[in-house]
């Protein structure tokens, strides 16, 4: 727009009584200065940076009434900072170890003169002995003493450190103030919901949170001996003691009431995992390897073949042949149980948004929870094998599918599915024929995830007695063998690369 246009200076002139309405109605205080400033900064053809003296001067409390989150934090923390150079400066402690060392080292090379000067009255052996070990402790005291010296010297320092940065965290208030208020009454004219004006009551509370986080933070830091309430969390060690007990008692009750129904899982777990195991291991090895190159020239294309080719390769000639196919028939059994939960119960979430947010807690325990953690449990109610291996690895895999499988159908144009359902489409013909093609690269994306996380619990599963390749990298963390551990490493990837893209190119 040309700036020497009258017909755009005009139209200017004309929506500036609006603009300036709107920002006397968002700002409440103030509005003439922020007006002249807003216009400001949406009229510069680069970056601007006007100056509020308001924020500079109030800081993190300045950004907490505007609800201005960022900014506030950012300050908060510098400041936070600040306050603690100056106080650790201030209370002239730096050197309270280095003076506790030359404290101790003193009184040991007193202690050691005495006794030298016992030994030389009584003409002992050892007295020269004891005489060149207090020199050398005197020595050590005087170094001691020297580095005190040297602490305490540096405490101006921090304290001019300190107020540099306090000084910065102000600046820092002053300049991104009016530019974050300015972006957050653009987003306000969008969604007028968002606070408006000075929030007072949360001025105070962050006025009074400051001062408390400032004051005893830099009391802890700059106290010789700080009160043992604030340097440590209070605990009962007794309350963790019974409530183990407790869980020990009760996953007990729970394993015995459950041996029928855990041992029934445990079984069908183990007939699909022999079988699988089995099969691919019984056959000739050259039968099982064309059969392999034959799916993934079929499935997904000569690439992946020769890719595949060249992994069965390293898997036979390195020796991993036999390991890698029960690798394969834990990592399969494992992805397909993931895949065969995890898709219709993603389906479900998708469209029921209820049940997604009452799975969402379930799904990031499930996702957060540590692996090592869920072997517990899992031991306790199934004993060991492939089969627990199994399950820890479904309880770990499945969140990932089940997340990108909602998330997928989600996605789905709602025009799309009206023009379905103006045409007479049945819910089957909806979701099989609209819904899950639209949404099948999302869906291809978990498949993906969830065949990594498998993948992921294959070397912790051998912690268990679930055998395959992940018990050879754990033997060799055990004997430090870095290239058996690698070598074993890269057989493992190699067979969840060959899954995931047979996978892959067959949804291409």
């Amino acid at each position: 727009m040309n700036a020497h246009d009258p017909v755009a200076v005009r139209s200017i002139e004309q929506a500036q009584p609006a603009e300036d309405g709107l920002v006397r109605e968002f700002v409440v205080r103030n509005p003439d200065y922020y007006a002249k400033v807003f216009a400001r900064i949406r009229r510069a053809s680069g970056a601007v940076w006007p100056f509020n003296l308001g924020a500079a001067l109030l800081g993190p409390v300045w950004a907490a009434a505007r609800g201005i989150t960022l900014l506030f934090w950012l300050t908060f923390f510098l400041e936070m900072l600040a306050v603690v150079q100056i106080g650790v400066g201030a209370a002239g402690n730096l050197g309270a170890v280095e003076q506790a060392r030359a404290e101790r080292v003193t009184k040991q090379a007193q202690a050691r003169a005495e006794q030298a000067k016992a030994a030389e009255a009584a003409g002992a052996d050892n007295a020269a002995g004891l005489k060149s070990s207090a020199a050398a402790l005197d020595k050590a005291a005087s170094n001691a003493r020297l580095q005190v010296e040297a602490a305490k010297a540096k405490a101006p320092l921090v304290i001019v450190s300190g107020l540099i940065t306090l000084l910065l965290a102000r600046l820092i208030a002053g300049f991104l103030g009016n530019r974050t208020l300015e972006r957050r009454f653009a987003r306000w004219r969008s969604k007028p919901t968002l606070q408006r004006g000075l929030n007072n009551p949360l001025a105070i509370c962050a006025f009074a949170f400051c001062i408390a986080a400032y004051g005893l933070s830099a009391y802890r830091f700059a106290a010789l001996t700080p009160a043992v309430w604030l340097t440590a969390a209070p605990s009962n060690p007794e309350w963790q003691a019974a409530l183990s007990s407790g869980l020990d008692s009760l996953m007990a009750a729970v394993s015995h009431l459950g041996d029928g129904f855990f041992g029934g899982i445990t079984g069908a777990i183990s007939l699909v995992l022999d079988g699988l195991a089995y099969g691919l291991t019984g056959m000739p090895w050259p039968v099982t390897m064309a059969i392999i190159l034959a799916l993934a020239w079929q499935l997904a294309g000569p690439r992946v073949a020769i890719f595949t080719a060249a992994a069965l390769a390293y898997l036979a000639v390195l020796g991993f042949w036999e390991k890698s196919l029960e690798t394969v028939a834990l990592l399969g059994t494992s992805a397909i149980l993931c895949l065969a939960i995890g898709i219709p119960l993603g389906i479900w979430c998708g469209r029921r948004p209820r049940v997604y947010a009452a799975l969402r807690p379930v799904l990031d325990f499930m996702q957060t929870m540590p692996a090592f953690v869920y072997l517990i449990p899992v031991i306790a109610l199934f004993g060991i094998g492939k089969p627990p291996g199994v399950i820890a690895t479904l309880i770990f895999g499945t969140p990932p599918v089940v997340r990108l499988t909602a998330l997928g159908l989600q996605g789905v144009p709602p025009a799309i599915r009206e023009a379905a359902q103006a045409y007479g489409a049945t819910r089957w013909f909806l979701l099989t024929r609209v819904d899950l093609p639209l949404a099948m690269p999302s869906i291809m994306a978990g498949i993906n995830q969830t065949i990594l996380m498998c993948l992921s619990m294959v070397v912790i599963a051998s912690l268990i007695g679930a055998k395959g390749l992940g018990e050879d990298v754990l033997n060799a963390l055990q004997y430090a063998a870095v290239g058996q551990g690698l070598l074993a490493g890269f057989a493992i990837l190699l067979c969840a690369m060959i899954i995931d893209r047979v996978v892959q190119g067959r949804a291409k």
